[in-house]
């Protein structure tokens, strides 16, 4: 991206004939060509957004117009429960809510028996976002494509860390965000099947074949492409694998630490991503004495840290949703992350219980 900063063609519009415009336009689509290697799709199915939420939106509202019913479990991102409330709101549609276990996990009989003729999209997601349990997407998407109802697929937690293949997945729909695995904020994907139309939620120009208007944001999308090159490259499985290694620590360690519960599955889950229940102590606090012993960490959902309200994913799984913390690892993380994770927890959990949480 520094690069391309210093090209001098980094406000070339790729819509234009002249030079800079089409050095901007070649360099979209080999970032297009690129991040099509990383996820199995073909580059005509790669759409650039500006991240999950706005793939999310586009897919719920360009699907919409297919059925008048919405399938959405209980456990997914804010940005897809939102999206499908947004048409319940607009009275066109209705939510069809889907439960989970204690693990956070659907039913696919369940969610096969929330299909009607009325639905227009199911929604699954890869990986849970707070408990990393993954999801049975391929038998979701199978149950779906027999059914002849389109589905997307939230891969926003998962890809990057788990091996993604759009094409032998079949789904219809996929949203990616760069920044869950070291690209820069502020770009996403979204993966529309070959031969999909549907109607684009921006409007106002022809961009991405006029599937997504507005001016192409051409620094962050030769920045995505350089991390799913990173990626398609060999690094997704050693990431992988390191991340699970740290995670798999933070498992064990918490199993001695007194107060402290597993909520996911601790097997079949995202590689970087686990969740404790803290019990008798606010996560804020916790936060708060992690974050001066230099470690930062989460509560409940990625997007409602200005919230207090206890998280629908754990309320939705039948536990404790007002305390809990999020441990998660990237491509950066090492051992001595976890070290310190490990020395400053048990420290900062015994200190807010002798004063009383």
């Amino acid at each position: 991206m520094v690069d391309w900063y210093r090209s001098g063609t980094a406000t070339g519009d790729p819509g234009r004939i002249h030079g800079e415009g089409m050095t901007a336009r070649v360099a979209v689509e080999q970032a297009r060509e690129d991040v099509a290697a990383c996820f199995g799709a073909r580059s005509r199915e790669v759409v650039f957004t500006s991240g999950a939420t706005e793939s999310i939106a586009s897919a719920t509202w360009g699907a919409a117009t297919r059925g008048t019913e919405v399938v959405v479990a209980a456990v997914e991102h804010s940005a897809v429960r939102d999206a499908a409330g947004a048409l319940a709101e607009l009275g066109t549609h209705s939510v069809v809510p889907v439960g989970v276990d204690r693990s956070g996990r659907i039913d696919v009989d369940a969610v096969i028996a929330a299909i009607t003729p009325a639905t227009a999209l199911v929604n699954v997601q890869w990986g849970n976002h707070e408990v990393g349990t993954r999801q049975p997407v391929e038998a979701v998407v199978a149950a779906c494509r027999e059914r002849e109802v389109l589905v997307h697929v939230d891969a926003a937690a998962g890809a990057g860390h788990d091996p993604l293949d759009f094409g032998a997945l079949g789904a219809d729909l996929v949203s990616i965000s760069a920044h869950k695995f070291g690209g820069p904020p502020g770009i996403g994907v979204l993966l529309i099947r070959r031969g999909l139309r549907i109607r684009p939620l921006l409007r106002g120009g022809d961009q991405e074949r006029a599937r997504r208007a507005g001016l192409e944001n051409v620094p962050a999308i030769v920045g995505v492409a350089a991390a799913c090159r990173e990626l398609a490259g060999g690094a997704l499985g050693a990431e992988a694998a390191i991340e699970r290694r740290l995670t798999d620590r933070v498992l064990t360690a918490a199993a001695g630490i007194e107060g402290l519960r597993v909520y996911g599955d601790p097997v079949d889950r995202l590689p970087h991503i686990v969740c404790l229940g803290v019990d008798g102590v606010e996560p804020q606090a916790v936060l708060l004495g992690l974050d001066q012993a230099g470690i930062a960490a989460h509560s409940g959902s990625a997007c409602s840290s200005e919230a207090l309200e206890p998280s629908p994913v754990l309320e939705a799984m039948g536990v404790d949703a007002h305390r809990s913390l999020r441990i998660s690892t990237g491509w950066t993380s090492t051992d001595a992350d976890i070290d310190a994770l490990l020395d400053a927890l048990p420290a900062v959990i015994g200190r807010l219980r002798a004063l009383g949480g």
